[in-house]
């Protein structure tokens, strides 16, 4: 059912690098290669090796295109049992095993830390949870999903979902990773707090208010007890370094240890308020209902999927506390953005939509697994 719509995004994708110059593009999975690795990696997902459910990544590229990859001196069938047993030994992030074709067959050739740009890789994050991607032309940063399949559900990553009015800047860097006008885009340190805070499993608020404004304490309890003074500015800092820096090995694992840094604190109980310079002004925020403003009573939901629509709920339908406090932090401070992880995976982004006149809260799980 996915294959075809799968083939169509890889092969557009690739003819618009192609076109744009670039060089070094991964070859398009045939329609029977995305059926064929599909198959033999969910069933995999479904053993256990050694007590361990496999967590794996495949990718769709000859040992030629790998850089310096580790190759097996028999290629191995591309079925459940082989991918089960390998899985123990190739589970860590960043490690591909590499899938290619010989006599009409597909195997495993073996493992590689090296993609070309628009490859196609395959990722298992837990039984029966499969999600397809493929890496960002500038090679930093999260992945770009394309579909993420869970059990009998397909869910079709909608790339026009950026076009939208009201969509918030951290959406459109999701989605715009596989669109060409981002390919040389820096880093969006959003996108990577995002996928830090869902990593964590511990559930977290993250606040996003306007640099120099001090309006958004009206919607927060006092005393703050974790407030900053002076505000710390680590991440504020790396950012303001140039493009060409950027790209350098030791900026980049900066960047990661200080966004892993901030994404912790949203662990601890109550929320993170950041600037929109990434200044950290406080953590454990408690929210609470601007004096003089109304209680929220309803908010728009959508999802960035083909065929998601939009629907208008009550906001104590969308999740727990969590959700509901950061729901009216954006409803009193329509100028602020909410991250909000839960335990179980789920991430919403909620904006204020002038062009609804309500809260928009903005599904994007399935574009950070």
């Amino acid at each position: 059912m996915v294959a075809p719509t799968i083939e169509t995004h890889f092969a557009h994708h690739i003819e618009e690098a192609q076109r744009a110059g670039e060089t070094e593009l991964a070859t398009v999975p045939e329609i029977h290669v995305i059926e064929s690795i599909i198959d033999a990696t969910f069933w995999a997902s479904l053993h256990r090796e050694e007590g361990h459910s496999p967590r794996i990544s495949l990718a769709w590229l000859p040992p030629e295109q790998a850089g310096n990859p580790l190759v097996f001196e028999q290629w191995l069938p591309l079925t459940p049992r082989t991918l089960t047993k390998l899985s123990p030994g190739f589970e860590r992030p960043g490690i591909h095993l590499g899938v290619w074709h010989s006599n009409g067959e597909l195997y495993v050739w073996g493992a590689t830390i090296t993609i070309p740009n628009f490859c196609f890789v395959l990722d298992v994050s837990e039984p029966g949870l499969l999600v397809i991607k493929h890496r960002r032309m500038d090679g930093f940063g999260k992945f770009a999903n394309v579909a993420v399949l869970i059990g009998e559900e397909i869910k079709i990553v909608d790339e026009n979902s950026a076009s939208l009015p009201d969509c918030p800047a951290l959406l459109s860097s999701l989605l715009g990773f596989t669109s060409p006008s981002s390919w040389n885009d820096t880093t969006d340190v959003l996108v990577q707090l995002a996928v830090s805070m869902r990593a964590h499993k511990r559930g977290g608020s993250l606040l996003i208010v306007p640099a120099d404004s001090y309006s958004w304490r009206e919607s927060i309890i006092r005393p703050i007890h974790y407030a900053v003074a002076p505000a710390f500015t680590g991440l504020t800092e790396l950012m303001k370094v140039d493009s060409e820096e950027r790209t350098h090995s030791q900026w980049q694992i900066t960047l990661r240890r200080e966004v892993d840094i901030i994404a912790g604190l949203t662990a601890i109980d109550g929320a993170i308020v950041m600037s929109e310079q990434y200044e950290l002004l406080a953590f454990g925020a408690k929210i609470r209902h601007r004096d003089g403003g109304t209680l929220i009573d309803q908010i728009i939901v959508t999802e960035p999927i083909l065929g998601g629509g939009a629907t208008i709920i009550d906001p104590a339908q969308n999740g727990g506390t969590r959700h509901l406090s950061a729901a009216q932090f954006v409803h009193d401070q329509r100028d602020a953005l909410a991250l909000v992880a839960s335990q179980d995976g789920r991430f919403t982004v909620f904006s204020w939509s002038p062009c609804e006149g309500m809260v928009h809260a903005h599904r994007i799980d399935s574009l950070l697994l």
